[in-house]
């Protein structure tokens, strides 16, 4: 549920949350990245980084320079001018190789939800996803929009590393990985696209808002895109922008 109004919330006197609501919802995410974008714009003393989540902005600073409260308050009033609308999103297409050694979790999800391995991968291809969030570790996309029918528990022990660029799925989202890392979520393929690179400007090639489509591609692709990528090219296709 979205808030009337957002809630200020202390974190110390070095930071601070603007919570917009109490779940993951569009209208939240949206109403972050306009305070995020107005708050890189005003440039207000003191603020050292924000960090936008699914519902809420939290905003560092340094004490030295402003005091947490009174920028607390103004950044609060901040949020009640970011409503405007945001420019169209980008849209992204990405190669996705799914199944066997790139995604070990197709057929066991598959069969929990009793359809095929091919149906699986039309279902989570299919719709056009929304960044909502980059966290957990750098240039990780959590991804809104995955059909129902493919919502699924987390596994019940995480696997200690699973590949950079995997595809998978957790509860009712889906993700791009960026970099090898822990993870207890479904691993349906697997993308050569690097959307973490540390030396690259920008260094996360998907931001909060964008859009996302995913592309079945051949495994026999997949050593010609991952060199490609190596090399320094996107890989992923950059189209014509899509409606925020």
């Amino acid at each position: 549920m979205t808030y009337d109004a957002p809630r200020l919330l202390a974190c110390g006197d070095t930071a601070f949350t603007i919570e917009f609501a109490a779940g993951i919802e569009a209208e939240a995410g949206a109403r972050v990245m306009a305070l995020d974008a107005l708050l890189a714009e005003r440039a207000l003393p003191g603020v050292l980084e924000t960090v936008p989540t699914y519902r809420s902005l939290t905003v560092h600073l340094d004490p030295l320079v402003a005091d947490p409260a009174e920028l607390g308050r103004a950044v609060l009033a901040l949020a009640g001018e970011a409503l405007a609308p945001l420019p169209a999103a980008r849209l992204w297409r990405i190669p996705v190789v799914y199944g066997g050694a790139f995604g070990i979790d197709l057929e066991a999800v598959a069969a929990h939800h009793g359809l095929t391995p091919e149906a699986v991968i039309a279902r989570h291809s299919a719709p056009e996803y929304r960044v909502a969030m980059i966290g957990f570790l750098p240039g990780y996309a959590y991804l809104a929009g995955l059909d129902p029918g493919l919502v699924l528990s987390r596994r019940p022990s995480p696997r200690p590393v699973t590949p950079a660029g995997t595809v998978s799925i957790g509860g009712a989202q889906a993700l791009v990985a960026s970099i090898p890392a822990p993870s207890g979520w479904h691993l349906l393929g697997r993308t050569p696209v690097k959307t973490f690179v540390p030396k690259r400007d920008p260094a996360f090639l998907l931001r909060p808002g964008d859009r996302v489509r995913f592309v079945p591609t051949a495994p026999e692709r997949w050593d010609a895109l991952a060199a490609a990528a190596e090399a320094g090219e996107t890989v992923a296709e950059l189209c014509e922008a899509a409606e925020a």
